[in-house]
Order: structure tokens, then sequence, then C-alpha cells
């Protein structure tokens, strides 16, 4: 059956052209479109969609309460259209407070100028949502209250932003196989938790990262697939809700405990033979930047056997490769299991390799982090 879409924007020409964009593909059907927020809940009521595109700047009602209410009334995956600044990027955080499932920019040079390259991205990530763990996005009535960063709705499991940095990899599809539960994890004393997602990773990360100790006892490094211009204000929103230090890491940072470093959007993190971060461009010949393969690769080599990986939920098999290389050198993978991910991509790719040595639900992950004290 094909993907029924509602796409939602004020603007005429974009919602024509976005409506062009995914009728053109065979496996997905617009059935409404809609100017404003309050039209949006209206058609999603009526027209029960699969998949939304909600623009955030709409007269009548704005895309975030749009969200909120859909999410209270008629639970739909939403992807968000947001610009590629700073303020978009506390937009798009935002609205995955709300329960939005996941963003692209808003870019009308790109529609015009690289038209086949949108209409991949678009649907691509169109039939990945309609594909998306319904588990997994929350779909309990969200905190209806304001989620700026000052004041941060409550971290529910809702989903999150990927990165629009490098080129598509295909959605993964869900595992057939049942869901397996590992034994807790042996105590280890680890000198870094590296962190990799995509799919689903903000509001993942902030639901893990907010339950650690101001005095964790290990430095942490963030790999989330996000562009340049958005992980400078998720860096600072994640600072503000947790008790340990989170920042955007630069070139030359050295690895400190209860320090979370997160991978600037564009380009590659890694560590340097000495433990240094090193902050270097994207490499367009990788798929993403930052790459969750490239900054545990270089972990497996500069820290050996004394490093914790952690995959969490996204979209290819990011992340994979470097833990191949983890596994090698002796250190710990940890996989989010299948029922709390957004996306069972990433961490499905580690666990079917056998390179995992616990496959954990959300909760537990974050639990298990909180005893390493």
């Amino acid at each position: 059956m094909a993907v029924k879409v509602l796409v939602v924007d004020d603007s005429g020409f974009f919602r024509r052209r976005v409506t062009e964009i995914l009728a053109g593909d065979p496996q997905i059907e617009v059935v409404g479109t809609a100017s404003n927020g309050k039209e949006a809940v209206e058609q999603t009521l009526a027209l029960h969609p699969d998949v939304i595109t909600m623009d955030y700047e709409m007269p009548v009602m704005d895309g975030i309460t749009a969200v909120r209410q859909i999410m209270q009334r008629q639970p739909t995956p939403v992807l968000m259209f947001s610009s590629l600044t700073y303020e978009g990027a506390r937009v798009s955080l935002d609205a995955l407070d709300a329960g939005a499932a996941d963003y692209l920019p808003k870019n009308f040079e790109d529609i015009s100028r690289n038209p086949d390259k949108v209409r991949q991205l678009l649907c691509d990530r169109v039939h990945a949502l309609a594909r998306s763990n319904r588990r997994s996005l929350g779909f309990s009535a969200p905190n209806t209250a304001s989620t700026s960063a000052s004041s941060p709705a409550t971290p529910a499991a809702t989903p999150a932003a990927r990165s629009v940095a490098g080129s598509v990899a295909p959605p993964t599809q869900a595992s057939s196989e049942p869901a397996r539960r590992s034994p807790a994890p042996r105590k280890r004393d680890y000198k870094l938790v590296a962190i990799g997602t995509s799919t689903g990773g903000p509001v993942a990360l902030q639901k893990v990262l907010t339950q650690l100790p101001a005095d964790f006892p290990a430095p942490l490094l963030l790999i989330q697939h996000m562009p340049g211009a958005f992980t400078k204000a998720f860096a600072e929103r994640l600072d503000k809700l947790c008790r340990i230090s989170v920042k955007e890491a630069e070139d030359g940072d050295t690895l400190r405990p209860g320090m979370a470093l997160l991978a600037p959007g564009g380009k590659q993190m890694m560590l340097d033979s000495r433990g240094v971060v090193r902050i270097l461009p994207g490499d367009e010949r990788l798929n993403y930047k930052p790459s969750v393969d490239v900054t545990f690769g270089s972990a497996a080599k500069a820290l050996q056997d004394r490093v914790l990986a952690i995959v969490l939920t996204g979209m290819g098999a990011d992340g994979r490769e470097g833990a191949r290389m983890l596994k090698q050198a002796g250190s710990s993978v940890w996989a989010q299991d299948e029922a709390s991910c957004v996306i069972y991509g990433m961490p499905m790719a580690v666990a079917k390799a056998n390179l995992a040595d616990g496959i954990y639900d959300l909760d537990d992950i974050a639990r298990y982090l909180t005893e390493l004290r």
C-alpha cells in the first residue's frame, strides 16, 4: 500500500513543490494539504495520514502547537521543515520535544539546483518514518508545556533528528527476529564512553544523558548525525538539561570525566594517539559527517580495550565497522534494542554482526551507565 502523506505549509509554492516531489514516487500518495496548523490538525483527524510534513512558522497555529495537538489526538509521524540556522535548530529541537519524528532543512535553493537529490532525500525519509517503530514514538500524549531550552519538555521516547549533511543511506527495515534480552553488564573501568546515533538520537541522547550524575567517572564522545548549523544549539540544550557538562567539540579538546563532547556537524571527530580530540573536515567520500565509524575507529586505536561504545537508534549501519574495531581491541559495545528504537537500523547492524556485548532498552542503558560510578 502507498504511504499516505499530509503536506502542511503556509507557502502555496512549497506545498505544491513538496506535493509534486512526493507524487513522483509510486509508493507515496499525498492525501491532502493544509496551510496552517489548525487545518493540519483537522486534516489529520479526517484523513488519517501515515506521515505528515510540517512547516513551523504559519498563521492561525504554528507547527509546534499543531504537533502537540496531533500527538494528543491522532499520533502520527511528523517530518518538520526548518531553516539551516541557529534559530532553525532551536525550533527543530523544540519540535522534536513536542513529538515530531524527524526534520529536513527548508532550502529553496536546493530544490531548484538539486531536484533529484531533494526528491530522493524527502521520499526516503517519508518511507522511513512510515516504517518507524510506533512503540518508540512516545504516542502517549506528550508534555503540553513550553518546550524551550529554558523549560524543556519531559524527554519521553519521542524521536528525533538525522543528518542531512551527507548522502542518504537506504532505510533499514526492522528485524523480524525475536527480541533479545541481555543480562546486566559486568562493571569495568572505562576511560571513555562513546555514543553514536542518528534518527531518534537527540531525544534518546537527552533521555540517557540527563540521568548521569555530575561526578560521572568517564568522559563521553557523542556522535549524532546532524548538520553543522544544529550541533552547537543541541550541545547547549543538553548542557542546560544535564548535570554533566556538554559542549560542541573543538580541535584540541582533552577528555575529562563528566564532560561530553558532541561532534560538530559536517566534520569528523577523532582521537589522536595521546587521546586528544581532533576535528577534521568532512570527507566527501563518507556518507556521514560526523561518522560514528570514524570516531569509534580512532578510539579503538587510542584507547584499545578501555572504551564503552553504545549504538542508539538510527537509519543505516554507521557504527558497525567502528564497533568491529573496538571489539577487536577488547572494548565493550552495547546496542539499543528494537522495541525502544525509532529506527532499528544502526543497532540492528551491530547486533546482526554479533558485535554487541549487550542489547538493552534505552532506560536500561541510562541505568547501567549510572552504575559505572
